[in-house]
């Protein structure tokens, strides 16, 4: 992979992940509820997520995604539900149920596996994010040099840039919570991000077939 070549990548990377999607949005609401450093748990969740499907577009994944109709739509159907869980959850969310968990009288390890969980369940069951990888890989690898480590170069920056763009969200977060002190303005920030997850995951409802 020419240096050149990686430098556009980066500049693709960063344009798509500074771009507010379901793993921003994840990462700002934890971290008003549970604060900035539980949030890197579910960041880091996302990060794993986009490694697993960076793996499957590579292995042919999304080739079969935008071959079948099928496999597309029940893929598709499982993000929609999954972002609306979401959502529905942070609506009934009043008091801060994973701040309530987060507790020194709570189950920390099973808080941090819940975050980790959301995380990794929100890249997953993201099918534009195997399209994505799918469409943007062969326009930088070089298929005279070694593919895995051309895959591994470019999962890592992208990956980099996806945590960064939390970590840029999440400060904006902070300046945030110190205007959501009342209870009247947590549930206000609750229903407006549940909201959004119920919007989104509409929204993928709404992709079509081979859309890219």
């Amino acid at each position: 992979m020419q240096f050149s070549n990686w430098l556009i990548f980066c500049g693709v990377a960063l344009l798509v992940t500074f771009t507010p999607g379901p793993g921003v949005l994840l990462a700002v609401s934890n971290s008003v509820s549970v604060g900035a450093r539980r949030t890197v748990l579910s960041s880091l969740g996302n990060a794993t997520g986009l490694f697993v499907i960076s793996g499957i577009a590579m292995a042919g994944m999304g080739v079969v995604l935008a071959a079948s109709a099928a496999a597309f739509t029940v893929l598709k159907i499982a993000g929609a539900l999954y972002l609306v869980y979401l959502g529905i959850k942070q609506w009934r969310n009043k008091a801060g149920a994973l701040a309530t968990a987060a507790s020194p009288g709570s189950d920390g390890r099973a808080t941090a596996w819940r975050l980790f969980g959301q995380g990794l369940g929100v890249a997953l069951t993201n099918p534009k994010a195997i399209l994505f990888f799918t469409a943007l890989y062969p326009q930088f690898v070089t298929p005279a040099a070694p593919v895995l480590e051309q895959f591994a170069v470019l999962t890592t920056t992208f990956t980099g840039f996806a945590m960064l763009s939390h970590a840029f969200y999440v400060l904006l977060a902070r300046v945030l919570k110190q205007r959501l002190a009342g209870a009247r303005a947590m549930r206000l920030f609750n229903y407006a991000t549940g909201g959004v997850f119920i919007a989104l995951g509409l929204s993928l409802l709404r992709l079509r077939h081979k859309a890219v």
